[in-house]
């Protein structure tokens, strides 16, 4: 039995203090997260920076200069005047030079072959960021639990968007095309957002500490659905966009608010079998994409009306400039119809998606994981 103590009884200095607990370890890959965010944002400049090459070898008519898919030969352009001629050659075999560029001279072939080749060029460019750079995670044991598959695929997505935009060029070289199927660019277009999605989720994710993404799920207050609409209506009308670009519709009919005085153009569902209309008739296509933007316009305003109920203020401004980048892209968007889709303006345009579409994102991502709202001074 223990010797009972007087509340008197001095108690030995000599006695060791209890042992403070050891600090927890870090975890290395959760330390790792800021690194790998930056990554993730090189790859995001990237991509955005491809979307704007591959739209500008659209609008200068050179994505049918390359006619073979060389992944790894094709790195190296024509490096003498033989092999120029060798690709000319080449080009001179499919329908857009014999119906359309008949007569083209060596110099003029240049230049478009430059810009296809530019864009095939940063595609490598971006599978070797990619590659460098998990790898380089992978190896030093930094990659976050459940974020390789994540990762990996990011990759795997890249690699089947080189096939995909193989996929698209390849319908344009045959038969009587002058240009590739709009309904293949509008895949290759959509992908390359879908990339551009999930690299700017997961910026954002791995922005902050898993904790905190845990603790900021249960401050949930509301917008978080009517973000994901707004995100796949937003996805939708690129896609429109696309198929617009694909048969050249935003130059058919330049006038505003009407088609050439009425509202649904003539000639809407004239084409046999009625399916073709939905992906090769210009004013039907043109149509479309106007009143899905007019109608997401009115979306958005509603979604933004309703956000000032919200008490989280960074969550208030994530809908302010989604509504003010969908009306500006709105404005663009008639100028580039008004002008007949120039150049200048067309790619402005393209990138004014890229700027609405990550707003939407973000906003979606901020209504799931609000950030702690701080009390203001009285």
């Amino acid at each position: 039995m223990s010797k009972t103590r007087s509340i008197f009884e001095e108690v030995d200095s000599t006695a060791k203090p209890a042992a403070t607990p050891a600090p927890k370890r870090r975890d290395p890959r959760e330390g790792a997260r800021a690194a790998i965010a930056t990554w993730l944002r090189v790859l995001f400049a990237l991509v955005v920076v491809m979307i704007a090459v591959g739209g500008l070898t659209r609008l200068t008519d050179s994505g049918l200069s390359i006619t073979e898919w060389a992944p790894v030969s094709g790195a190296l352009p024509p490096l003498s005047e033989a092999a120029w001629q060798v690709e000319f050659d080449k080009y001179r075999e499919i329908p857009e030079y014999r119906l359309q560029n008949a007569g083209m001279s060596l110099s003029e072939f240049q230049f478009i072959y430059w810009w296809e080749w530019g864009h095939r060029q940063l595609g490598r460019v971006i599978g070797l960021v990619w590659a460098v750079g998990f790898l380089w995670f992978l190896a030093r044991r930094q990659i976050p639990v459940g974020w390789t598959r994540r990762l990996l695929g990011l990759g795997l997505l890249g690699g089947f968007q080189g096939a995909i935009g193989w996929w698209m060029v390849s319908s344009g070289l045959t038969g009587t095309m002058l240009d590739v199927a709009s309904y293949r660019l509008a895949t290759h277009l959509g992908l390359a957002f879908a990339i551009l999605g999930l690299l700017a989720w997961y910026i954002r994710d791995l922005g902050q500490p898993q904790m905190a993404l845990i603790q900021a799920r249960r401050r949930r207050e509301g917008g978080g659905v009517a973000a994901g609409v707004l995100v796949v209506l937003i996805f939708g009308q690129i896609l429109l966009g696309a198929l617009v670009a694909g048969i050249d519709a935003g130059r058919t009919y330049v006038t505003w608010p009407l088609m050439d005085g009425s509202f649904v153009p003539s000639g809407a569902l004239s084409l046999e079998p009625l399916w073709r209309n939905f992906f090769e008739n210009a004013g039907l296509v043109q149509f479309i994409h106007r009143v899905w933007g007019y109608a997401l316009l009115a979306l958005v305003l509603i979604t933004w009306a309703r956000s000032r109920r919200l008490s989280v203020t960074a969550l208030r401004r994530g809908f302010d400039w989604l509504a003010v980048a969908l009306f500006a892209q709105v404005v663009i968007g008639i100028g580039t119809v008004l002008y007949g889709a120039p150049w200048h303006i067309a790619i402005v345009h393209q990138l004014g998606a890229v700027v609405v579409f990550t707003l939407a994102l973000r906003a979606r991502h901020l209504a799931l994981y609000p950030p702690e709202q701080k009390i203001a001074r009285a």
